[in-house]
């Protein structure tokens, strides 16, 4: 099992949300591969063992890492895609994102937004149409995202939206995994300050394996022949 390697820097018109329910014939939605079940119970979820992504994390925020993020995402044809935002505990307040997460099959890239530097990569990739970019309840993360820089999207893929439109019943990433990946994931970073200067450790891991696990999910639902 490798280690998460955190790399801190120095110093400090074709848009397509894939998997629409109306796209999917009715009985498409009848059928679903042995093994894959419409919901999960909590207690088969708790009973399930807990998983996060072990390979390298980079944080990007130099001219140089942002380079060498750009030139590992472009040999992909798919990229687990999630973005992280400070809660709002008051009635109210509203925050935009502070973080993007990309995941590739050889690392994991946590851009933090308050690096512009990084800005016109993440329009690059959210532009590219070779690209699928795929994550959970994505209309949000783009419609508060395009608040902070402006972008084009293509090639988005809703993974929620693609289970819902084979017929399943819970269609949130914690769910997902537990149906299609037959584990569970942590979430106990989820409410933490992501607009803190230097992540923690838990953080990193959180943000890393959100990202991962949708392109995982991705990957197997594509195998299943859902996608």
């Amino acid at each position: 099992m490798a280690a998460i390697i955190a790399v801190y820097p120095n110093a400090h018109n074709c848009v397509t949300l894939r998997g629409d329910m109306n796209s999917t014939p009715e009985d498409a939605r009848d059928h679903l591969p042995a093994g894959i079940v419409r919901s999960i119970s909590r207690e088969d979820l708790a009973n399930l063992p807990i998983n996060r992504y072990h390979g390298a994390v980079h944080l990007v925020a130099s001219q140089h890492e942002v380079a060498q993020a750009l030139a590992d995402i472009r040999q992909e044809r798919v990229t687990g895609f999630d973005t992280e935002t400070r809660p709002a505990f008051r009635k109210g307040e509203f925050h935009l994102p502070c973080l993007v997460q990309v995941a590739t099959a050889r690392a994991v890239y946590l851009f933090p937004l308050r690096h512009t530097e990084a800005f016109p990569a993440l329009t690059e990739l959210l532009s590219e149409a070779r690209i699928a970019k795929v994550g959970v309840a994505l209309a949000d993360d783009l419609r508060t995202l395009k608040a902070v820089f402006p972008f084009h999207e293509k090639n988005m893929v809703d993974l929620g939206k693609v289970a819902r439109s084979r017929g399943l019943e819970q269609t949130g990433v914690r769910n997902l995994a537990a149906i299609f990946l037959g584990f569970r994931i942590p979430k106990g970073a989820r409410t933490s300050n992501w607009a803190a200067p230097r992540l923690t450790e838990a953080q990193v891991a959180y943000a890393a394996t959100d990202a991962w696990v949708c392109r995982e999910l991705y990957l197997r639902m594509e195998t299943l022949g859902l996608i």
